[in-house]
């Protein structure tokens, strides 16, 4: 998510040490202008949840659980706010002494030392904090798609509080807060191994822990309305800009970079999803062009503050092809009801990115160069480094998240019964109905 000053150690470990740590003795000074556009910027990831990601997933499901998706939205968005106040923050972002390379303390519980002149860089470490709030909401919103239409809602409030904690605060302190994968010298600007492997990787293995929806395969899960949908996925590649030009942290070319980088990607992403289903079913359709979008837009999360515009539309047309290949081994071969394909559009998407941005952050491809890898690292060590990012994010975030889901399902259930499902979400977990026609 930083873009990397020191580029003689890594491009990975240093800008968290010099923007993430309150100013001592204020050697930084406020910088108006950087302040006013990461205040944006959060405004905009936080409407990337709420509303844009709420209407796009509510869109896509039947009916009868347009509200259940809706409320859980909402519901973990004031959960994980709540999360990182207390403590997530402070495991994230803070020095965990001899632990340091795996976690923080708990010295900023509460956000104690976080004042209104405390400085992170030259921002407000208020500002600071609220921004990467922003993450640490969608992130569990994101999974929300693998088990739609099927799971308690008690159930999804417990997984992802504790999920929070123990997968996506760990693996933030090892990309961005100074742990292992940083020193190590990991590229990931925004969020590819943070946000979208670990959302991924936790959807697959909720939907097979969960099971198929009943019916899947045998009867038509059409999505009810698509034009909420189109409504969300628009408001998702607006509130994208926050997410990856914001974190450059700063209001400069960087930023300015991956906000270009990214739409070239969303724009490439969508057209290549389009034309992937236009071969094979003979008409484009209107999901498809919105899916290709997300998957174009989590594909160069990672990468968008080390890429050029060259390698932002090579990045983007692979995430429309690959990512529909993977939604179509995913459902019918595999036969997973990953019901709004999380895994194969953000997972995928995410592993596509941090292994591509190894290349195309390379300074020595022409036209397809990017700001260019630390000094004396060649494409292949970059590789290897981001190979090690994948696999450790995948293999820690896949072993918790059977764990816990288990443990839950022990304990109270994850599951509705049939007949719940049957008559849906909205009605059985809510009392509620979201169309009364």
């Amino acid at each position: 998510m930083f873009k990397h000053l020191n580029r003689h150690f890594s491009l990975a470990p240093s800008l968290l040490l010099t923007l993430m740590a309150p100013s001592v003795g204020h050697t930084e000074t406020l910088d108006g202008a950087n302040t006013a556009w990461i205040i944006t910027a959060t405004a905009l990831v936080l409407f990337m949840t709420l509303p844009g990601l709420s209407l796009f997933y509510a869109g896509l499901v039947r009916a009868k659980n347009v509200l259940s998706v809706l409320m859980q939205c909402f519901a973990i968005t004031c959960i994980a706010s709540l999360i990182w106040l207390i403590c997530g923050y402070s495991l994230a972002f803070s020095d965990g002494g001899a632990l340091n390379n795996w976690i923080g303390d708990f010295s900023n519980f509460m956000l104690v030392n976080v004042l209104e002149d405390t400085l992170s860089g030259n921002i407000p470490e208020s500002v600071f904090v609220m921004f990467q709030m922003t993450f640490a909401v969608i992130t569990p919103v994101l999974i929300i798609g693998a088990f739609a239409e099927r799971i308690k809602f008690s159930a999804v409030l417990i997984f992802s509080s504790v999920w929070l904690l123990l997968v996506y605060v760990p693996v933030t302190h090892w990309v961005w807060g100074g742990g292992w994968l940083q020193q190590m010298g990991l590229l990931d600007f925004a969020g590819g191994t943070v946000v979208h492997i670990t959302a991924g990787t936790a959807a697959l293995v909720a939907a097979i822990v969960l099971g198929n929806r009943k019916g899947f395969q045998q009867q038509p899960m059409t999505p009810h309305n698509l034009t909420l949908t189109v409504a969300g996925a628009g408001m998702l590649w607006v509130g994208w800009f926050g997410f990856n030009a914001g974190s450059a942290l700063a209001a400069n070319g960087d930023a300015g970079m991956a906000m270009l980088v990214t739409h070239i990607s969303a724009a490439t992403g969508a057209l290549a999803w389009m034309m992937m289903e236009w071969i094979k079913y003979g008409k484009p359709s209107v999901l498809g062009i919105v899916t290709g979008m997300v998957a174009g837009l989590g594909t160069i999360t990672p990468a968008s503050g080390f890429v050029g515009p060259g390698g932002a539309l090579i990045i983007g047309f692979s995430a429309g092809i690959i990512c529909y290949y993977a939604t179509q081994l995913i459902k019918q071969r595999f036969k997973i009801d990953d019901s709004l394909d999380v895994f194969p559009v953000h997972g995928v998407g995410g592993i596509l990115g941090t292994i591509l941005v190894g290349v195309f952050a390379s300074s020595e491809l022409g036209i397809f160069s990017g700001q260019g890898l630390a000094e004396g690292i060649a494409i292949t060590a970059q590789l290897k480094i981001q190979f090690i990012g994948v696999l450790s994010t995948l293999i820690y975030t896949a072993v918790v998240t059977y764990v816990l889901l288990k443990v839950i399902d022990a304990m109270m259930g994850l599951r509705v019964s049939r007949d719940d499902e049957e008559d849906g979400l909205d009605l059985t977990q809510h009392n509620e109905r979201g169309y009364d026609l």
